[in-house]
This record gives structure tokens, sequence and C-alpha cells, in this order.
């Protein structure tokens, strides 16, 4: 029994050999029409389909999904590089239905070359999911996905061509439709019927916290509650654990001790949640799009998305073949700040991007690690910029093997076009802002904002009956989330690899466990309530305050217990502000009961550590910076910094100490900083 259009798409695809662009909600059954449209063709005789699909997780659920309708499915990615050669032959050997591939693979010239040209003239269909990607104006904008444009101009005319999103307003449908020429749309109804909405304007996290613990177990069935940070998923699902609810963190790297690797990991949580072993996933964007559990009963957001287009994408996870599900969202104080970075760090600046093509003229080819070397960059800002780089149509880059190089193309980057998306992205925020405080339906706000016009208010959102849906109560719970938050410390993992050349001085050319200090402690993280803001505050008056000082001890000997206790303190000095980290390690020692030492000296004055933004800067910066210049106790350790960026200062200053005799070094940190503090 095909859903309204399900039919008309696979004939659009199959009989008439169309391009096509479906925005139909999530549920309606999207992967059904690439799949039987799959399963027909390859029954006429035609090549396999190539599926570019974005997330793993959406990967996984379209190879069951093939597998239910009779179509025999593989994929490419990077957590399956040891069956490549055996799936590009089965590829190649017609003995597959359907080739699944990330964006990211496009950019692979070996790839596209040696696996998709092969087969581009008798390919059955091309199917781009998750279509508001390819535009400039969708909410997941991915450079990788522009390649399309040309892969769409060397298949042959007549090859059927399916586009697929469940959430684009006018301009991403017309930008899409432009991109790939000549497209027919085929647009549906985007309200789901059995969504009841909800908003809520908690600015601490401390309330909210209290809110779901008090709440979350009265909502029906199993569901996601989405966080803008991998730092807040961690935090929000410990305590949702400590208030008794099944609950787990979700996103890109999330890892596992019991398994091999982060993919595996995610699997079973994916696996998990779909059994209802989990009353929740709390996740980031990393579960999103396409992943699909038809009986989601709930999706709560901690914080706002950045647009309407993203929230929407997020909460029609829920309620899909039942008949009500609760989409909540939350509207905190450090929204505005988190999103401002992400808006701001959405596309290389200028400067980023001229150095790097500064440093591949330069040179004969470089690799992305071979430019951390040459341009003050971290590896995420490298990739980015070279992704961004590669997408341009004439690109200034090529990437033969692992290596960049610069073409002779001429290149100045359009500063009115990132310029503009930058103003459309703070208008789409603005849009969430008042989708937040909106007097009227929700439902209607959200399907104007899709462009889905038409249709009365929904009756059933908290607008509608004109109250809350489900309640907005939260003391009995403040106090203790506000304790959680107190204690909501991490790790400081040691440091094993070290990059080539960078400790010239020192001569290390690895480190030896030996050497590595122990996993450490960080009590906050810098500006955030309640320890992170006083640190900040503290820092710029050059003494930290006594609370301070019992935190980190309350911490040290209560919850994180180090194994051997250490013995004595030490500390990282610095020229700049020579007094103020030594002061908190005295005082820190007095209520450890336990001696300071004053051993290490800081003997150069180099660059401030968060300056230098990638491993081999951060390592060279620090090479000959210190020395141990007194005798060294041989009893375990406890090395204070006041803040850590990279982390490798610590590792620095604890590989002198264990050189010059001392036992196991346990590094700790009022304050953990990262990109944008």
């Amino acid at each position: 029994m095909f859903r309204d259009g399900q039919w008309e798409a696979i004939d659009a695809l199959v009989s008439a050999r169309r391009r096509l662009l479906v925005v139909e909600r999530t549920g309606w059954g999207k992967s059904s029409v690439y799949f039987i449209a799959t399963r027909l063709l390859r029954d006429e005789g035609r090549g396999p389909t190539l599926i570019v699909s974005p997330l793993l997780a959406l990967m996984r659920n379209q190879i069951d999904s093939a597998r239910r309708h009779g179509v025999q499915a593989v994929r490419i990615d990077s957590t399956n590089k040891g069956e490549w050669s055996e799936i590009e032959a089965l590829v190649h050997g017609g003995e597959t239905d359907a080739l699944l591939v990330s964006p990211e693979r496009l950019a692979n010239d070996e790839f596209v070359d040696g696996v998709l040209m092969p087969i581009a003239d008798s390919l059955g269909l091309l199917v781009i999911d998750e279509a508001h990607c390819i535009s400039d104006w969708g909410h997941d904008f991915r450079p990788d996905y522009q390649r399309l444009r040309n892969i769409v101009r060397r298949i042959p005319q007549g090859t059927p061509v399916l586009a697929t999103t469940a959430t684009a307003n006018d301009r991403v449908v017309q930008d899409v439709s432009e991109q790939l020429g000549d497209v027919r749309v085929q647009r549906g109804p985007l309200t789901r019927d059995s969504l009841v909405l909800q908003t809520l304007a908690l600015p601490s996290q401390d309330a909210r916290l209290a809110w779901l613990s008090e709440h979350l177990p009265k909502l029906p069935g199993t569901g996601i509650v989405y966080t803008l940070t991998k730092r807040d998923a961690d935090h929000v699902a410990a305590w949702l654990v400590k208030s008794g609810i099944k609950a787990r963190p979700y996103y890109s790297d999330v890892v596992h001790p019991n398994f091999e690797n982060s993919d595996a990991y995610r699997q079973r949580l994916e696996r998990a949640l779909h059994g209802n072993e989990l009353k929740a996933l709390v996740a980031t964007t990393a579960l999103g799009m396409g992943y699909d559990k038809p009986d989601l009963g709930f999706v709560i957001h901690f914080q706002a998305p950045g647009s309407i287009i993203a929230y929407y994408q997020q909460v029609g996870r829920a309620g899909r073949q039942i008949d009500r599900a609760f989409g909540i969202m939350m509207h905190g104080a450090e929204d505005d700040a988190i999103l401002e970075y992400f808006r701001r760090t959405a596309f290389p600046d200028e400067g980023q991007v001229q150095a790097i093509l500064s440093a591949l003229e330069e040179s004969d080819g470089l690799t992305a690690r071979d430019l951390e070397r040459e341009v003050n960059l971290r590896s995420g800002q490298i990739q980015k910029a070279l992704r961004f780089l590669a997408a341009a149509n004439p690109a200034p880059v090529v990437k033969d093997g692992s290596r960049w190089q610069r073409t002779p193309t001429p290149y100045v980057m359009d500063r009115e076009h990132v310029n503009r998306l930058t103003r459309q992205r703070e208008t789409e925020w603005a849009e969430v802002k008042r989708y937040v405080d909106e007097p009227g339906c929700l439902m209607r706000f959200l399907r104007r904002a899709l462009d889905d016009v038409g249709g009365d208010a929904c009756g059933k959102c908290a607008s509608c009956v004109g109250g809350p849906i489900v309640g907005q109560t939260f003391g009995r719970h403040l106090a203790e989330a506000a304790q959680h938050l107190r204690t909501s410390e991490g790790p400081i993992k040691p440091k094993s690899q070290l990059p080539r050349e960078a400790f010239q001085i020192y001569e290390w050319s690895s480190l030896p466990k030996d050497l590595r200090h122990e996993e450490g402690r960080v009590l906050s993280q810098w500006g955030e309530p309640p320890w992170g803001a006083m640190v900040k505050q503290d820092k710029r008056r050059n003494r930290f305050r006594d609370e301070l000082t019992i935190a980190l001890a309350d911490m040290i000997q209560r919850r994180w217990q180090p194994e051997p206790m250490p013995e004595w303190v030490a500390c990282v000095p610095s020229l700049r502000a020579p007094r103020l980290v030594p002061d908190l390690a005295r005082r820190l020692a007095d209520r450890l009961n336990v001696p300071f030492r004053a051993v290490v000296a800081k003997v150069r004055q180099n660059e401030p550590q968060k300056l230098q933004q990638n491993r081999y800067r951060q390592c060279r910066n620090l090479d000959g910076a210190f020395e141990i210049v007194s005798n060294v106790p041989s009893a375990p350790a406890l090395l204070l910094d006041d803040v850590i960026d990279s982390g490798w200062t610590l590792a620095v200053v604890a590989t002198l100490l264990r050189q010059a005799g001392s036992g196991p070094v346990f590094p700790v940190a009022l304050a953990g900083a990262t990109p944008g503090d």
C-alpha cells in the first residue's frame, strides 16, 4: 500500500527517467521510493544505484531498509576501509544493487576515477539523500555535497536522479533545483499530526536538568534529548543516570572501553534505543537525519538549535507511527554564545585560506599533517579549509593520494557570499527565538517557516490548549542539579604520540609509558557556572578565591581519589603571572596536608600556549620552556595548572618530573578551555 505520492515518484524515476526533488516529512517513506525504484530498474537490466548519504547512522538504517525491499546494498565509508577492495569488486562485477557513500567520498579522486566513473554510463539511479545539504541555505551545509553538481553533469542524460529531504523551505528548494538542473519538485505536507509541541525558556542549566529528571520519566516510551555540544551530552546523560533514568550520551566520536571503536559503540547505542533498553539517548546532531524508530515518544531539545529547518529535522524523528508524541524545545542562556561560535566558524576565514594556499604554492604538495607545520591552524580548521577550497569550481587545490597541491586556478574568496550566508543564519536564529515565545499555534509557526502554507491551528500544542502539555515545575530537583554541575569535572588524558621533530631541545621523539602522566582531572570548563565562571573572574584579578581551593581538594579527596594518592604538589610556573598558580598550589597542598615543592622553573618566555592551534605548534612552543631546578621527591605527585587548552603543557612538565625521578604524576587543573574560549 503506497502513501500519497510514493508511486508517482517511483514512476517518474523508472518510467520517465526524471530528475526529481522530493520534499516529504520524516517517516513518509522516501527510502521505499528509491529502493523500489532500484529493484525495478535492476530487473530491467540497469546498473546499480548510487546513494549519497551524510551520516553513518543513516547509512546503517538504509542498508537494513534495502534488505527489506529485496535490494542488496553495500557501503563505503570511514569505518570499513578493510573491505573497500572487496566492495569495489562487487560493484564493478554488477553483483550489488546499490552502493552507499558519504559525500566526502566524492572528494576522493581515487574513488571517483576508480569506482564511480567506470559505472557512470550504466548507473541505474543517483540518489542524493538529505538534499538540503547541497544548498548553501540548508541547515547542515557540507562542502563536499557541492561536488554532486559535477557528478550529475558526468552521468548520461536520461539517468534518473532523486534528491530527497524532509525539511526544506522555498529558498532551499529553489537552490537545489538550480544546482541539479531541470528538476521536477514533489512536495507533500510536512505537518505531523501526532506531534504535540511545547517550548520552555529556562536560562540556567540546573533548572533544565531538574526539569528533565522530574518530567522525562513520565513521557511515553523512549526518545532523544538533543544538546548543542558533546560536553553537554555527557553532562546531561550523567545527570539522568544519577537520577535513576536509563540514558547514554551519543555523538560522533563517543567511545566505550568495551567496544573496539566509536562506530561499534554507536551501533550498540542505536540498537539499545530501538529495542527500548534506554529511556533516552542524549545526542548531538550525529543522531539525526535518517534515524528510524517509528514509535519514538519524545524529542526534547536541552538547548535550542540554530534554525527552524534544523529543529523540524530533529523533532520529526518522533511520532511517526504512534498517535501522540512530544516535541519540547528548551532555550537556555548559553545558546546564543554556542550558536554564535558555530556561525563564526562555519566557513574558513580569508586569512586561513590564504595561509594554506601560500604554503601549497611554495611546495611540491603537502599532506594535511604537513600543513600543521606550515600554518598555525588546528587540524580541523585545515581540513575544513581544504574541503571548502576543493569544492570550488574550478578548484584552486587538488588532492593527489594523501598530498594536496595548488592548481594554477586564481582564487579570491567570495567574502560577500560568506557574509550573506552568515547574516541568513543570524536571521534563522532570531526566528527560533520567536518560536520559543510564539503565542499562537506552534505547529502553524513551523509550517510557515518551512513554506508549508495552509492548514488550521493544530489544536494540541501548548499555545493552542492555553497551558503546558508537560508540567513546568522543577524545584524539588534544583539543588541536586546545581550540585551535579558543581561536580561535573572531566578527565585529562595522557599524551602518547609526539609530532615529528617538535622537541629538538628536549630531544624527545616519543613518550614512553613510564614517562607519561597518569589520567588527571579538570574541575570545570572555562566560563561555565559555577567554577568555570569563578576561574574566569579570578584569573583577571590574579588570585584564585579560597572557594576554588576547597572545590579542588574536595574533588581530589572525595570523588577522584587517585591511586596511589599524591604525597606532594608541584605546579606549572609562569613568567607572566609568577605568583598566581604557586599561590593556589600552596593553599591546595595545605588543605591536602602534603608539601608543595617549587621544583619546576619557566626558563623561556614562549608565546601563550592558547595561541598555538595544532599539535606540532603546541609542542614546538614548549620545547625547552621548562627546567627542573631542585631535587624531585620520588613519591607520587599532583601537578597543578590553572587553565589547560591542549594539555601539552602538563604533559611536558610531567615528563620532566618523571625524568628527574618523580613517582606517578597526576595532573589537575581548575578549568579546561576550548577554541573560542
